[in-house]
């Protein structure tokens, strides 16, 4: 039995359906009825409730914080943050290796493919959101190589680790889900994190919200006090004066001018309201810095420094982020996704996987390499430099000695 067949009884018509797998294939589906997120405003209080209902013990549901976790992820610095860390550790080179540490490089070019790529970005998510279930499609053969037709989320709001289950509904009892640590599911689904952990952003999530909430009050301000007051005095008594006036002084703008009534003057009183900028700007600017220790443990990097030894200090906090963050994948991929290759008949038996140890190079650090083993009187391959620089080289020729006297 599939399934799909299991919730019939549960799933009422008239929903909207969102297959976990598909029906073409030979594998089982759970069908989600899936939910138009609700974009309403949030604050702490509203955070804190979500925290609570998130670590209930009986029926945890997750379903209020991601809630939280939507309105904050759309921060522009938290965001930056997130894909600053997450791009230190998907740009790494890497390979796999036999059990002698030989690279087994027909092995390695398995993943150098958009599905693995995919696959690395979800599972450093779990590092924000606490946990990732991720699916995989089905295998195909491109070019005689193996590779999954594809890798997607499954959403969050259906997904309870604490318990292993995936629910038909979000909200559901748990009791009600269905197993994905065990049975037909478990063959198509690897999970990336901790049950009970809620991720980073639980705690970027207070000072996102307060930075919102401060730009509102910011823009609150401006409107306000922002301009100048413009006032209007008339020693007129005709309510027709006082229509005309004021219809002028709403299109006072650009270029205006208007013919007022004699006994009129105008006025333009500046505001004297207290100093904006370190009420509200340095609150913000207070929000940006914790979420940046939050996310990369420092500021630096992100944020405007003051000197150049604080800079490589806050430099060497972050490669130890990265460092945490390269080891987690390759935990991840040697324990869970090799295993799991394996099991769908990837040649990777025997394998396992690491970074490449060998530096990045800029490309003026390689010609200065280049450079400095030519000096050195090495024998260089010439199809190495015809092959990288696309110039054919037929043959030496004897150095000119006059060329170095010019």
């Amino acid at each position: 039995m599939a399934f799909k067949d299991l919730f019939k009884p549960l799933l009422p018509s008239g929903f909207r359906r969102q297959s976990l797998a598909d029906r073409h294939r030979a594998r089982l589906a759970v069908d989600l009825f899936r939910q138009t997120e609700r974009l309403s405003r949030k604050d702490v209080a509203s955070w804190r409730a979500a925290w609570q209902r998130a670590i209930d013990v009986e029926n945890p549901s997750r379903a209020a914080l991601y809630d939280v976790y939507t309105d904050v992820a759309i921060d522009p610095h938290l965001s930056g943050c997130i894909d600053q860390r997450k791009g230190f550790a998907t740009r790494r080179d890497f390979r796999l290796l036999d059990r002698s540490g030989s690279e087994v490089q027909q092995a390695s070019d398995l993943l150098h493919s958009e599905w693995f790529d995919d696959f690395v970005s979800l599972a450093l998510d779990s590092r924000f959101y606490g946990h990732s279930l991720i699916e995989f499609g089905d295998t195909v053969s491109v070019d005689g190589a193996l590779l999954f037709s594809s890798v997607e989320l499954v959403p969050r709001r259906h997904v309870v680790p604490e318990f292993g289950v995936v629910l038909p509904h979000q909200g559901d009892d748990p009791a009600r889900g269905v197993s994905y640590r065990s049975g037909k599911l478990a063959e198509w689904v690897v999970e990336v994190g901790r049950p009970h952990d809620l991720g980073l952003l639980l705690k970027c999530a207070p000072s996102a919200l307060s930075k919102k909430n401060m730009l509102a009050f910011w823009d609150g301000f401006g409107e306000i006090f922002g301009m100048p007051i413009r006032i209007a005095k008339t020693a007129s008594n005709d309510p027709k004066d006082s229509d005309r006036i004021e219809e002028m002084m709403a299109r006072m703008g650009s270029a205006f001018y208007a013919v007022f009534p004699e006994g009129t003057d105008i006025e333009i009183k500046e505001t004297s309201r207290g100093d904006a900028y370190n009420v509200y700007d340095q609150r913000i600017s207070r929000a940006n810095s914790e979420m940046s220790k939050c996310i990369l443990n420092q500021t630096m990097t992100i944020d405007s420094g003051s000197s150049l030894s604080q800079s490589e200090v806050h430099l060497e906090v972050l490669e130890n982020v990265i460092a945490s963050d390269e080891k987690f994948i390759k935990n991840v991929v040697n324990n869970r996704l090799l295993p799991f290759m394996l099991r769908h008949g990837f040649p990777v038996e025997g394998l396992h996987f690491d970074w490449n140890p060998t530096p990045a190079y800029t490309p003026e650090q390689i010609k200065g390499v280049e450079q400095m083993l030519l000096d050195a009187g090495f024998d260089i391959d010439p199809d190495y430099f015809a092959n990288k620089y696309s110039i054919p080289i037929s043959g030496r020729t004897a150095p000119d000695p006059d060329r170095f006297f010019d």
